[in-house]
């Protein structure tokens, strides 16, 4: 395990409590009329626990709740939908489909644990962001969440994000480990429902004042919400949220990766079986969705000479980290790919700092080079099938498409 990593507190839990909290989550309540997809999923959730694989986002999630429950360590969600999930995917809430009452499975695991609240809020993000920060100020042992619906639905509440959220601690020494809830990731639904705006907040990074995070597994997410408490200090966390990966069959996890000797990972190596290192000729650095379309897409290519690394956490940023996992590659070129327009994501973030690791690394190109979507107004097109278009083309680029030949952001006419 790296360096930087081995600075985070544990955050691992025994296979015998992850099973407990598996089984209580699972388990239909008594004398209670479920409605019967409901039904469906808790039996679903009951075989992951039993065969201990094919761990999904909500499951680590609850998982992640449950344990610090027990421990002691209160939770409090609150969002526009967060009792069922915008996406129909937590259910933290099952309501009688007889009398309309309500149970909530987490606070049922064992005699003595600390308390879960789920709220479903209105839609006044700013007051209702503004609550829960200063929650968090109040109770720094609870670990506090506010989800948004969407991710775009933050704009709402950017004044408590300028104001308190990034510049609390400097300006009043107050910490908060508030978490943000962000769904993010470009599949087709427009401008408003696509983008997080990433990139407004990784210009707000400074001085180790938040953590911004664009996680892609299950069990990264678990250790990611437990590290939040069991740290001895507080910092905000952004989390860039899935959407369609909550279902996706290629994201879970096995119920061992939130076991002992395991932790949350800044940056993820390279999964598959490919040709020695040192043949590598390409590495593509991405973060969050976009990683599972090139993935695909290279399967499907049976491409084995490119590698693909995952930035899990931006900032702070995990230099060290990353630095061992580029210098595997000794000839390999690097490229960053992302969804987002060339002016929005992590691009203006990671180049700079790519940059100075590409001084030292000695690689394949001196300069980090820049594959997604050119600059744009607007985060994304309202017309489906330009989506997929412009999808295909940056997955494309990404795996096969010569550096020469890649249009750069403001060197050509149009970018």
């Amino acid at each position: 395990i790296e360096d930087e990593e081995l600075h985070d507190d544990d955050t691992s839990v025994s296979m015998e409590l992850l099973n407990e909290v598996g089984m209580a989550i699972s388990a239909e309540p008594e004398n209670f009329e479920i409605n019967s997809k409901i039904a469906r999923q808790l039996r679903n959730k009951r075989k992951m626990i039993e065969t201990g694989a094919g761990i999904d986002w909500a499951t680590a999630e609850a998982l992640a709740f449950g344990t610090l429950m027990v421990e002691g360590t209160g939770v409090r969600l609150s969002g526009q939908d967060s009792g069922r999930g915008t996406f129909s995917h937590r259910h933290c809430v099952l309501i009688d489909q007889v009398n309309e009452n309500r149970y909530f499975p987490l606070s049922y695991i064992r005699d003595g644990q600390a308390g879960f609240e789920v709220m479903d809020s209105p839609l006044s993000e700013a007051g209702v962001l503004g609550f829960e920060y200063g929650y968090s100020l109040a109770d720094p042992h609870t670990l506090v969440l506010w989800e948004a619906q969407f991710g775009d639905f933050a704009n709402g509440a950017q004044v408590i994000i300028d104001q308190f959220i990034v510049s609390g601690e400097t300006k009043w020494l107050r910490m908060s480990g508030i978490v943000m809830l962000l769904p993010h990731g470009f599949e087709g639904q427009g401008p408003e429902h696509s983008s997080a705006r990433p990139e407004r907040f990784l210009q707000l990074c400074a001085e180790d004042n938040i953590q911004v995070v664009n996680i892609t597994t299950p069990a990264n997410y678990f250790h990611a919400l437990r590290r939040q408490v069991r740290r001895n200090f507080r910092k905000p966390m952004i989390v860039m949220a899935p959407k369609s990966l909550l279902r996706h069959k290629l994201v879970v996890s096995k119920l061992g990766e939130m076991g002992p000797d395991t932790r949350f990972r800044r940056v993820l190596p390279e999964t598959d079986r490919l040709v020695l290192d040192k043949d590598v000729r390409r590495v593509v650095l991405c973060s969050g969705k976009v990683y599972y379309d090139l993935l695909q897409a290279r399967r499907d290519g049976d491409i084995k000479d490119v590698a693909l690394v995952r930035l899990e956490q931006f900032y702070p940023w995990p230099r060290k980290t990353l630095y061992q996992q580029l210098s595997r590659y000794p000839n390999a070129e690097v490229l960053w790919c992302q969804e987002e327009p060339a002016n929005m994501g992590g691009w203006f973030f990671v180049y700079p700092r790519l940059q100075a690791m590409f001084d030292k690394l000695d690689g394949v190109n001196k300069r980090p080079v820049y594959v997604g979507r050119k600059a744009a107004a607007s985060p994304a097109t309202g017309n489906n099938k330009v989506h997929v278009a412009e999808q295909a083309e940056l997955v494309e680029r990404a795996l096969s498409g010569k550096i020469e030949d890649i249009p750069q952001p403001f060197v050509r006419s149009g970018y």
